[in-house]
Protein backbone atom coordinates (compact mmCIF):
# COMPACT_ATOMS: atom_id res chain seq x y z
CA UNK A 1 0.00 0.00 0.00
CA UNK A 2 1.44 3.65 -0.90
CA UNK A 3 1.81 6.04 1.80
CA UNK A 4 -0.48 8.55 2.80
CA UNK A 5 0.34 11.63 0.75
CA UNK A 6 -1.07 15.41 0.65
CA UNK A 7 -2.32 15.51 -2.52
CA UNK A 8 -2.81 18.70 -4.61
CA UNK A 9 -5.12 19.46 -8.01
CA UNK A 10 -3.40 19.58 -11.50
CA UNK A 11 -4.26 21.78 -14.08
CA UNK A 12 -6.63 21.58 -17.03
CA UNK A 13 -5.05 22.44 -20.29
CA UNK A 14 -1.22 21.28 -21.54
CA UNK A 15 0.32 24.95 -22.24
CA UNK A 16 1.16 24.84 -26.29
CA UNK A 17 4.87 26.19 -25.18
CA UNK A 18 6.77 27.09 -22.03
CA UNK A 19 10.19 28.13 -21.44
CA UNK A 20 11.24 25.01 -19.12
CA UNK A 21 9.27 21.58 -19.11
CA UNK A 22 10.08 19.17 -16.03
CA UNK A 23 9.26 15.43 -16.07
CA UNK A 24 8.41 13.74 -13.03
CA UNK A 25 6.92 15.29 -9.62
CA UNK A 26 9.10 14.27 -7.36
CA UNK A 27 10.73 16.62 -4.93
CA UNK A 28 13.64 17.05 -7.42
CA UNK A 29 11.62 18.12 -10.32
CA UNK A 30 8.93 19.89 -8.47
CA UNK A 31 12.00 22.14 -6.40
CA UNK A 32 13.36 22.63 -9.62
CA UNK A 33 9.88 23.96 -11.45
CA UNK A 34 9.63 25.84 -8.34
CA UNK A 35 13.13 27.58 -8.49
CA UNK A 36 12.46 28.33 -12.25
CA UNK A 37 9.26 29.71 -11.94
CA UNK A 38 10.10 31.74 -8.92
CA UNK A 39 13.02 33.72 -11.96
CA UNK A 40 10.17 34.53 -14.28
CA UNK A 41 10.09 31.29 -16.04
CA UNK A 42 7.15 29.62 -17.92
CA UNK A 43 6.72 26.11 -16.66
CA UNK A 44 5.24 22.78 -17.50
CA UNK A 45 5.52 20.50 -14.86
CA UNK A 46 4.29 16.96 -16.28
CA UNK A 47 3.59 13.80 -13.63
CA UNK A 48 2.23 10.33 -15.09
CA UNK A 49 1.40 9.98 -12.03
CA UNK A 50 0.67 11.89 -9.10
CA UNK A 51 3.06 14.60 -7.26
CA UNK A 52 6.00 13.00 -4.81
CA UNK A 53 3.91 8.96 -5.72
CA UNK A 54 7.15 7.68 -6.02
CA UNK A 55 10.17 7.48 -4.01
CA UNK A 56 9.96 11.41 -2.73
CA UNK A 57 6.83 10.11 -0.48
CA UNK A 58 8.64 6.52 0.59
CA UNK A 59 11.93 7.23 2.67
CA UNK A 60 12.92 7.86 5.83
CA UNK A 61 12.67 11.79 5.39
CA UNK A 62 15.83 12.72 7.20
CA UNK A 63 17.93 15.61 5.93
CA UNK A 64 21.31 14.84 7.16
CA UNK A 65 24.91 16.54 5.89
CA UNK A 66 26.48 13.23 8.14
CA UNK A 67 28.25 10.47 6.73
CA UNK A 68 27.75 12.13 3.20
CA UNK A 69 30.15 11.21 0.13
CA UNK A 70 32.38 14.66 -0.12
CA UNK A 71 31.34 15.29 -3.24
CA UNK A 72 27.40 15.45 -1.79
CA UNK A 73 28.23 17.18 1.19
CA UNK A 74 27.75 20.57 -0.26
CA UNK A 75 24.82 19.78 -1.53
CA UNK A 76 23.49 18.64 1.80
CA UNK A 77 24.56 21.85 3.30
CA UNK A 78 23.02 24.35 0.76
CA UNK A 79 19.98 22.06 1.07
CA UNK A 80 19.40 22.45 4.82
CA UNK A 81 19.55 25.95 4.46
CA UNK A 82 16.97 25.85 1.85
CA UNK A 83 15.00 23.67 3.96
CA UNK A 84 14.78 26.23 7.05
CA UNK A 85 12.96 28.71 5.02
CA UNK A 86 11.39 26.54 2.41
CA UNK A 87 7.98 26.29 4.23
CA UNK A 88 7.71 29.97 5.05
CA UNK A 89 8.16 31.33 1.73
CA UNK A 90 5.35 28.89 0.17
CA UNK A 91 3.29 28.84 3.12
CA UNK A 92 3.06 25.29 4.01
CA UNK A 93 4.57 23.46 6.53
CA UNK A 94 7.27 20.55 5.50
CA UNK A 95 7.47 19.16 8.52
CA UNK A 96 11.15 20.25 9.06
CA UNK A 97 12.45 20.36 12.07
CA UNK A 98 16.41 20.50 13.17
CA UNK A 99 16.04 17.88 15.59
CA UNK A 100 19.56 16.78 14.84
CA UNK A 101 20.42 12.86 13.65
CA UNK A 102 21.41 10.25 16.34
CA UNK A 103 23.42 7.53 15.30
CA UNK A 104 24.42 4.31 17.84
CA UNK A 105 26.50 1.21 16.79
CA UNK A 106 27.88 -1.55 18.92
CA UNK A 107 30.25 -2.17 15.60
CA UNK A 108 34.02 -0.91 16.68
CA UNK A 109 34.71 -0.41 12.85
CA UNK A 110 31.01 1.36 12.01
CA UNK A 111 32.40 4.10 15.06
CA UNK A 112 35.60 3.95 13.35
CA UNK A 113 34.43 5.05 9.78
CA UNK A 114 32.13 7.21 11.51
CA UNK A 115 34.86 8.84 13.19
CA UNK A 116 37.11 9.27 9.72
CA UNK A 117 34.10 10.52 8.23
CA UNK A 118 34.83 13.75 10.56
CA UNK A 119 38.04 14.91 8.84
CA UNK A 120 35.39 15.20 6.29
CA UNK A 121 32.97 17.30 8.11
CA UNK A 122 36.04 19.73 9.64
CA UNK A 123 36.88 20.47 6.26
CA UNK A 124 33.57 21.65 5.33
CA UNK A 125 32.44 22.96 8.89
CA UNK A 126 29.79 20.77 9.91
CA UNK A 127 28.72 20.18 13.37
CA UNK A 128 29.20 17.02 13.98
CA UNK A 129 29.55 14.95 17.57
CA UNK A 130 31.21 11.50 18.21
CA UNK A 131 29.62 9.92 21.54
CA UNK A 132 31.08 7.78 24.15
CA UNK A 133 28.73 4.71 24.63
CA UNK A 134 27.78 6.31 27.63
CA UNK A 135 26.91 9.27 26.20
CA UNK A 136 24.92 7.44 23.46
CA UNK A 137 23.47 4.98 25.91
CA UNK A 138 22.16 8.35 28.26
CA UNK A 139 20.52 9.68 25.05
CA UNK A 140 18.53 6.31 24.12
CA UNK A 141 17.90 5.95 27.78
CA UNK A 142 14.23 4.47 26.80
CA UNK A 143 15.71 1.43 25.33
CA UNK A 144 17.39 0.62 27.99
CA UNK A 145 20.15 -0.97 25.72
CA UNK A 146 23.93 -0.25 26.28
CA UNK A 147 26.16 0.93 23.52
CA UNK A 148 29.49 1.00 22.47
CA UNK A 149 29.10 4.59 21.00
CA UNK A 150 27.52 6.97 18.34
CA UNK A 151 27.42 10.40 16.75
CA UNK A 152 24.93 13.31 16.69
CA UNK A 153 24.31 15.21 14.16
CA UNK A 154 23.24 18.27 15.85
CA UNK A 155 22.63 20.68 13.07
CA UNK A 156 20.62 18.04 10.65
CA UNK A 157 17.00 17.36 10.29
CA UNK A 158 13.74 15.40 9.06
CA UNK A 159 10.70 16.80 7.48
CA UNK A 160 7.46 14.74 6.16
CA UNK A 161 7.90 12.91 2.99
CA UNK A 162 3.62 13.01 1.93
CA UNK A 163 4.03 17.36 2.39
CA UNK A 164 7.37 18.08 1.02
CA UNK A 165 7.01 17.46 -3.32
CA UNK A 166 3.40 19.07 -3.68
CA UNK A 167 3.94 21.67 -1.49
CA UNK A 168 6.74 22.29 -3.95
CA UNK A 169 5.01 21.86 -6.90
CA UNK A 170 1.92 24.45 -5.47
CA UNK A 171 4.45 26.34 -4.57
CA UNK A 172 5.72 26.48 -8.12
CA UNK A 173 2.17 27.04 -9.34
CA UNK A 174 2.09 30.05 -7.17
CA UNK A 175 4.48 31.13 -9.10
CA UNK A 176 2.79 31.04 -13.14
CA UNK A 177 4.02 26.78 -13.09
CA UNK A 178 1.40 24.58 -14.92
CA UNK A 179 1.21 21.03 -13.25
CA UNK A 180 -0.55 18.55 -14.78
CA UNK A 181 -0.53 14.87 -13.39
CA UNK A 182 -2.04 11.81 -15.13
CA UNK A 183 0.13 13.08 -17.87
CA UNK A 184 2.95 11.11 -18.95
CA UNK A 185 5.56 12.06 -21.12
CA UNK A 186 6.42 9.79 -24.08
CA UNK A 187 9.24 11.52 -25.34
CA UNK A 188 11.49 14.15 -26.48
CA UNK A 189 10.65 16.66 -29.51
CA UNK A 190 13.83 16.92 -31.15
CA UNK A 191 14.71 19.62 -33.93
CA UNK A 192 17.97 20.50 -35.67
CA UNK A 193 19.65 17.85 -33.23
CA UNK A 194 18.64 20.22 -30.26
CA UNK A 195 15.58 19.57 -27.77
CA UNK A 196 12.57 21.42 -28.96
CA UNK A 197 10.01 20.17 -26.37
CA UNK A 198 8.50 17.21 -24.69
CA UNK A 199 5.86 14.93 -26.52
CA UNK A 200 3.07 13.59 -24.04
CA UNK A 201 -0.15 11.73 -23.47
CA UNK A 202 -2.39 14.55 -24.08
CA UNK A 203 0.13 16.42 -26.98
CA UNK A 204 3.11 18.50 -27.50
CA UNK A 205 4.66 21.33 -25.24
CA UNK A 206 7.27 23.39 -26.95
CA UNK A 207 10.20 24.20 -25.11
CA UNK A 208 13.63 25.47 -24.68
CA UNK A 209 15.02 23.40 -22.52
CA UNK A 210 13.58 19.67 -21.12
CA UNK A 211 14.34 18.49 -17.55
CA UNK A 212 14.39 14.65 -16.85
CA UNK A 213 13.85 14.39 -12.90
CA UNK A 214 11.97 10.53 -13.44
CA UNK A 215 13.52 8.83 -10.78
CA UNK A 216 13.58 5.01 -11.36
CA UNK A 217 12.27 5.95 -14.63
CA UNK A 218 14.92 8.10 -15.66
CA UNK A 219 17.62 5.67 -17.48
CA UNK A 220 14.49 4.45 -19.92
CA UNK A 221 13.57 7.51 -20.82
CA UNK A 222 16.68 8.70 -21.87
CA UNK A 223 17.42 4.90 -23.80
CA UNK A 224 14.52 6.07 -25.88
CA UNK A 225 16.92 8.39 -27.46
CA UNK A 226 19.59 7.02 -27.20
CA UNK A 227 21.20 7.90 -24.48
CA UNK A 228 23.01 5.87 -21.44
CA UNK A 229 22.32 6.21 -18.46
CA UNK A 230 23.71 3.83 -15.71
CA UNK A 231 20.92 3.67 -13.12
CA UNK A 232 20.01 0.48 -10.85
CA UNK A 233 16.86 -0.04 -8.26
CA UNK A 234 16.66 -2.04 -5.32
CA UNK A 235 13.11 -2.80 -3.70
CA UNK A 236 12.94 -2.03 0.13
CA UNK A 237 10.19 -1.91 2.41
CA UNK A 238 9.08 0.91 4.93
CA UNK A 239 6.71 1.07 7.35
CA UNK A 240 4.65 2.85 9.38
CA UNK A 241 3.34 2.67 13.20
CA UNK A 242 0.42 4.22 14.45
CA UNK A 243 0.78 7.33 17.41
CA UNK A 244 3.16 5.76 19.91
CA UNK A 245 4.96 7.31 22.95
CA UNK A 246 7.51 9.95 21.98
CA UNK A 247 10.79 7.93 22.70
CA UNK A 248 13.20 9.36 19.72
CA UNK A 249 13.20 11.90 17.01
CA UNK A 250 15.43 10.37 14.45
CA UNK A 251 17.50 7.32 15.11
CA UNK A 252 19.79 4.95 13.38
CA UNK A 253 21.04 1.70 14.77
CA UNK A 254 22.30 -1.24 12.79
CA UNK A 255 18.86 -3.06 13.67
CA UNK A 256 16.53 -0.49 13.19
CA UNK A 257 16.10 3.20 12.23
CA UNK A 258 13.42 4.80 13.94
CA UNK A 259 11.76 8.62 12.70
CA UNK A 260 9.38 9.97 14.66
CA UNK A 261 6.70 12.12 12.23
CA UNK A 262 4.53 14.71 13.23
CA UNK A 263 1.48 12.88 14.13
CA UNK A 264 3.63 11.20 16.76
CA UNK A 265 4.04 7.80 14.61
CA UNK A 266 6.86 6.64 13.55
CA UNK A 267 8.63 5.65 10.23
CA UNK A 268 10.60 2.40 10.72
CA UNK A 269 13.35 0.96 8.64
CA UNK A 270 16.16 -1.10 8.17
CA UNK A 271 19.08 0.16 6.59
CA UNK A 272 20.72 -1.27 3.39
CA UNK A 273 17.73 -4.19 4.35
CA UNK A 274 17.04 -4.47 0.27
CA UNK A 275 16.29 -6.65 -2.65
CA UNK A 276 18.48 -6.35 -6.26
CA UNK A 277 15.58 -7.61 -8.45
CA UNK A 278 17.45 -9.07 -11.73
CA UNK A 279 16.28 -6.55 -15.09
CA UNK A 280 17.65 -6.45 -18.92
CA UNK A 281 18.91 -2.53 -17.79
CA UNK A 282 20.33 -4.52 -14.62
CA UNK A 283 22.38 -6.49 -17.15
CA UNK A 284 23.23 -4.05 -19.01
CA UNK A 285 24.85 -1.90 -16.67
CA UNK A 286 25.76 -5.07 -14.49
CA UNK A 287 29.81 -4.19 -15.17
CA UNK A 288 29.82 -0.47 -13.36
CA UNK A 289 27.53 -1.72 -10.70
CA UNK A 290 29.98 -4.28 -9.70
CA UNK A 291 32.10 -2.38 -7.40
CA UNK A 292 29.22 -1.33 -5.35
CA UNK A 293 27.00 -4.46 -5.70
CA UNK A 294 30.50 -6.65 -4.11
CA UNK A 295 30.17 -4.15 -1.17
CA UNK A 296 26.91 -4.07 -0.35
CA UNK A 297 26.22 -7.56 -1.47
CA UNK A 298 25.67 -8.33 2.51
CA UNK A 299 23.06 -5.97 3.11
CA UNK A 300 21.05 -6.67 -0.57
CA UNK A 301 19.61 -10.20 -1.62
CA UNK A 302 19.41 -11.25 -5.35
CA UNK A 303 15.56 -12.18 -6.87
CA UNK A 304 14.03 -12.29 -10.03
CA UNK A 305 10.35 -10.74 -10.40
CA UNK A 306 8.05 -8.73 -12.29
CA UNK A 307 10.07 -5.79 -12.65
CA UNK A 308 12.30 -8.24 -15.13
CA UNK A 309 9.34 -8.22 -17.85
CA UNK A 310 7.45 -4.59 -16.79
CA UNK A 311 8.67 -1.26 -14.91
CA UNK A 312 11.47 1.33 -15.41
CA UNK A 313 14.05 -1.67 -16.50
CA UNK A 314 12.37 -3.93 -18.27
CA UNK A 315 12.68 -4.15 -22.09
CA UNK A 316 10.87 -1.90 -24.46
CA UNK A 317 10.32 0.21 -27.21
CA UNK A 318 7.12 2.39 -28.22
CA UNK A 319 6.30 5.23 -30.59
CA UNK A 320 5.24 8.97 -29.41
CA UNK A 321 1.62 7.85 -30.57
CA UNK A 322 1.68 4.77 -28.19
CA UNK A 323 1.16 4.19 -25.02
CA UNK A 324 3.97 3.96 -23.57
CA UNK A 325 5.74 2.15 -20.05
CA UNK A 326 5.18 5.51 -17.92
CA UNK A 327 1.53 5.15 -18.33
CA UNK A 328 0.72 1.19 -18.05
CA UNK A 329 2.67 2.03 -14.48
CA UNK A 330 1.36 5.17 -12.99
CA UNK A 331 2.39 4.99 -9.76
CA UNK A 332 5.54 2.69 -8.77
CA UNK A 333 4.34 1.17 -5.89
CA UNK A 334 5.67 -2.39 -4.98
CA UNK A 335 4.14 -5.00 -2.80
CA UNK A 336 6.10 -4.49 0.92
CA UNK A 337 8.06 -7.84 1.50
CA UNK A 338 5.92 -9.37 4.53
CA UNK A 339 8.89 -11.03 6.11
CA UNK A 340 10.95 -7.23 6.30
CA UNK A 341 7.26 -5.80 7.68
CA UNK A 342 7.85 -8.61 10.91
CA UNK A 343 11.49 -8.28 11.18
CA UNK A 344 11.75 -4.79 11.36
CA UNK A 345 8.71 -4.31 13.78
CA UNK A 346 10.65 -6.93 16.04
CA UNK A 347 13.59 -5.39 16.34
CA UNK A 348 11.89 -1.97 16.96
CA UNK A 349 10.12 -3.31 19.64
CA UNK A 350 13.20 -5.48 20.74
CA UNK A 351 14.96 -1.57 20.87
CA UNK A 352 12.29 0.08 22.81
CA UNK A 353 10.42 -2.23 25.37
CA UNK A 354 7.47 1.24 25.18
CA UNK A 355 6.65 0.02 21.38
CA UNK A 356 5.78 -3.53 22.69
CA UNK A 357 2.04 -3.07 21.71
CA UNK A 358 2.44 -0.64 18.67
CA UNK A 359 0.79 -1.16 15.44
CA UNK A 360 1.11 -1.23 12.08
CA UNK A 361 -0.74 1.63 10.37
CA UNK A 362 0.94 1.16 6.51
CA UNK A 363 3.70 -0.50 5.29
CA UNK A 364 4.93 -0.07 1.52
CA UNK A 365 7.32 -0.76 -0.88
CA UNK A 366 9.73 1.53 -2.82
CA UNK A 367 12.39 1.38 -5.37
CA UNK A 368 15.55 3.48 -4.81
CA UNK A 369 17.60 4.55 -7.57
CA UNK A 370 21.42 4.24 -7.73
CA UNK A 371 24.50 5.04 -10.14
CA UNK A 372 27.57 3.34 -9.95
CA UNK A 373 29.16 5.43 -7.72
CA UNK A 374 26.41 6.41 -5.84
CA UNK A 375 26.57 10.54 -6.56
CA UNK A 376 23.23 11.86 -8.60
CA UNK A 377 23.73 13.33 -11.87
CA UNK A 378 22.41 17.00 -11.69
CA UNK A 379 23.36 18.03 -15.58
CA UNK A 380 22.99 18.52 -19.06
CA UNK A 381 23.37 15.89 -21.44
CA UNK A 382 26.12 16.79 -24.28
CA UNK A 383 25.00 15.15 -27.01
CA UNK A 384 21.33 16.50 -26.52
CA UNK A 385 21.47 20.42 -26.60
CA UNK A 386 18.23 21.86 -24.14
CA UNK A 387 18.26 18.13 -22.19
CA UNK A 388 18.89 18.24 -18.86
CA UNK A 389 19.02 15.07 -16.23
CA UNK A 390 18.45 15.21 -12.31
CA UNK A 391 18.08 11.70 -11.25
CA UNK A 392 20.17 8.87 -9.89
CA UNK A 393 20.02 10.26 -6.19
CA UNK A 394 20.65 6.42 -4.07
CA UNK A 395 18.85 7.03 -1.33
CA UNK A 396 19.97 10.71 -0.82
CA UNK A 397 17.33 12.58 -3.15
CA UNK A 398 14.72 13.88 -0.25
CA UNK A 399 17.32 15.48 2.11
CA UNK A 400 19.12 17.02 -1.06
CA UNK A 401 16.14 17.45 -3.00
CA UNK A 402 15.70 20.86 -2.51
CA UNK A 403 19.32 21.83 -3.38
CA UNK A 404 19.16 19.65 -6.18
CA UNK A 405 16.52 21.04 -7.46
CA UNK A 406 17.79 24.53 -7.09
CA UNK A 407 21.01 23.48 -9.35
CA UNK A 408 19.43 22.09 -11.92
CA UNK A 409 17.29 25.39 -12.36
CA UNK A 410 20.81 26.88 -11.94
CA UNK A 411 22.49 25.06 -14.72
CA UNK A 412 18.90 25.64 -17.17
CA UNK A 413 18.57 29.53 -16.54
CA UNK A 414 22.54 29.70 -16.68
CA UNK A 415 22.43 30.87 -12.70
CA UNK A 416 25.25 30.73 -10.98
CA UNK A 417 25.37 27.33 -9.72
CA UNK A 418 24.53 27.14 -6.05
CA UNK A 419 27.36 24.45 -5.74
CA UNK A 420 30.19 22.89 -7.46
CA UNK A 421 28.22 21.04 -10.24
CA UNK A 422 31.26 19.00 -12.00
CA UNK A 423 30.65 16.15 -9.58
CA UNK A 424 27.11 15.77 -10.92
CA UNK A 425 28.36 15.71 -14.38
CA UNK A 426 26.15 12.99 -16.91
CA UNK A 427 29.75 12.78 -19.01
CA UNK A 428 31.75 10.68 -15.95
CA UNK A 429 29.19 7.81 -16.15
CA UNK A 430 29.41 7.28 -19.72
CA UNK A 431 32.88 8.87 -20.82
CA UNK A 432 34.98 5.37 -19.06
CA UNK A 433 35.92 7.03 -15.85
CA UNK A 434 36.12 4.90 -12.83
CA UNK A 435 33.46 5.23 -10.37
CA UNK A 436 34.16 8.40 -7.95
CA UNK A 437 36.72 9.56 -10.68
CA UNK A 438 35.55 13.13 -11.13
CA UNK A 439 36.59 14.53 -14.39
CA UNK A 440 35.74 17.59 -15.95
CA UNK A 441 32.05 18.85 -16.45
Amino acid sequence: MSPRLERIASDDRLPERVDVAVIGGGIVGSAAAYFLAKRGLSIALVEKGVIGGEQSSRNWGWCRQQNRDARELPLAMRGLELWDRLGGEIGRDLGFRRTGLLYASNDAAQIAQWERWRETAKQFGVETKMLSGAETSALTSSSGRQWLGGVHSLSDGKAEPALTAPALAHGARLNGATILQGCAARGLDISNGAVSGVITEKGLTRAGAVLCSGGAWASAFCRRHGVPFPQASVRSTILRTKPAPNLTEALYTPDCALTRRLDGSYTLAISGKATLEVTPQGLRYARQFLPMFVKRLKAVELGIGRSFVSGPEALGSWGMDEVSPFERIRVLDPEPNARAVALTLARARALFPALQSVEVAESWGAYIDSTPDAVPVISPVAALPGFFLAAGFSGHGFGIGPAAGHLAADLISGAEPIVDPRPFRHARLVDGSKPGEIGEF
